[in-house]
């Protein structure tokens, strides 16, 4: 099948969610946030549910848009914008913590929060390359750790929308497609 060929197929192959570095971090979120609530939070505290779901949240929705991106464009587009919602519930709810127990909040250029965005460019990212510093490290450097990588991830998917919504532009979604490929199949002599 040429590349014009797999272009124009009316439902177009999607690659797996998994080859996403977006979805990788966010599954890294979720692991280091269901951690550090059962270890940090008190388990009647109604935190540790609230911020385990909008880690979850995060990294479900971007596994349902990519594969709803199979028939409809404007789910990918709803659903990742929604898992980019949740992960900033999540920072904030992280920032939160810090700040309400007077802890330090990382700054962007700090020798902690740059060593964090280092890991952050290791391949492949999985939370193994964090267990280690997340299971004896303290609660104040945990919490940080997770807000460079929610901004991490949050980075990613902003390009990864913008990327879905110029594609959308210029192929439209599968009506447009189913259209397209209608009128073509017509002008070859197709029935």
């Amino acid at each position: 099948m040429s590349e014009r060929e797999k272009s124009e197929r009316m439902l177009p192959p999607r690659g797996d969610y998994r080859t996403l570095l977006s979805f990788r971090k966010a599954e890294v979120v979720y692991d280091i946030t269901f951690r550090f609530a059962h270890k940090f939070l008190s388990k009647f505290d109604r935190t540790v549910d609230q911020m385990i779901q909008s880690a979850r949240s995060g990294k479900k929705n971007i596994l349902e848009g990519s594969k709803a991106a199979v028939t409809s464009k404007e789910t990918e587009i709803k659903l990742t914008n929604v898992a980019r919602a949740s992960l900033e519930e999540l920072l904030d709810d992280y920032l939160d913590f810090l700040r309400a127990r007077d802890l330090t909040i990382w700054e962007p250029d700090s020798k902690e929060a740059l060593f964090v965005r280092k890991m952050g460019r290791t391949e492949p990212q999985t939370f193994e390359l964090y267990r280690e510093i997340v299971e004896s490290r303290p609660a104040e450097t945990v919490a940080n750790i997770a807000v460079c990588l929610i901004n991490q991830t949050n980075y990613l998917i902003d390009r990864q929308l913008e990327r879905l919504e110029s594609d959308f532009l210029k192929q439209g979604g599968l009506r447009e497609r189913m259209t397209r490929l209608r009128i073509q199949n017509r002008r070859s002599g197709g029935s």
